[in-house]
């Protein structure tokens, strides 16, 4: 076994199954998804630490890849179904969206910051998972053209409620992310009924707020 695949192996056994993670496709997913392939060659050796992995190269914004246990916490939460169109929003170097690919049939992902999105493009196409799209675009904006979705998937937290977001859900579908708008903050779900948005907490959990979804700067005097 090389030692990114027992890296990878460890990943999952001392950081996912012990966070009550037991969907075997998740498992499954996180075991066969070379993480090392989305992250920057110099910091390859990170990729399977328990922390938010920075996979900026020099953008104006640090983008990270979200923690392993938070992601596939997440994951566990939307219930992903075999026919659910899933979006990933601010999917950075594609991590996420590979996973999410190994058990969904169609996988949209979006990045505000276009060269990662170059990026995720040609890692996603290196391990050949033909059913992800990853568009350049604003974490705000979404992905108009081809909602509703069944499933969104934020990577990484939001400290305004991302209402552009919600209304891409179809009538039934989820949105989990991470909310900082509350302390602590909190991983969270959003289900879309007869056009009502019910919110549940899933568990503490804190990840990098998405470019765009901040709060403004309070004004000071």
């Amino acid at each position: 076994m090389s030692g990114f695949a027992t890296a990878r192996q460890k990943m999952v056994d001392g950081q996912v199954r012990p966070s009550d993670v037991t969907d075997i496709r998740i498992l499954d997913a996180m075991l066969a998804v070379p993480r090392e392939a989305f992250v920057p060659e110099n910091k390859q050796a990170l990729a399977y630490l328990d922390l938010d992995l920075d996979v900026s190269e020099g953008g104006a914004a640090k983008r990270y890849l979200i923690k392993p246990a938070v992601l596939a916490k997440m994951l566990q939460a939307a219930e992903i179904k075999e026919t659910d169109r899933v979006l990933v929003v601010g999917c950075a170097t594609g991590y996420a969206a590979a996973v999410i690919a190994r058990f969904a049939p169609q996988v949209t992902a979006t990045e505000a910051d276009s060269a990662l999105a170059a990026k995720a493009r040609d890692a996603l196409a290196s391990l050949g998972l033909a059913n992800v799209a990853c568009k350049a675009a604003a974490c705000t904006e979404g992905d108009p053209a081809a909602a509703p979705y069944d499933v969104i998937v934020l990577n990484g937290a939001a400290e305004v409620t991302p209402e552009v977001l919600l209304g891409q859900l179809r009538e039934g579908g989820r949105l989990v992310g991470v909310s900082a708008e509350s302390k602590p903050p909190r991983a969270v779900i959003v289900t879309r009924t007869h056009g009502e948005f019910g919110h549940r907490a899933l568990f503490d959990a804190a990840a990098p707020v998405l470019p765009g979804l901040e709060q403004a700067a309070a004004f000071v005097f």
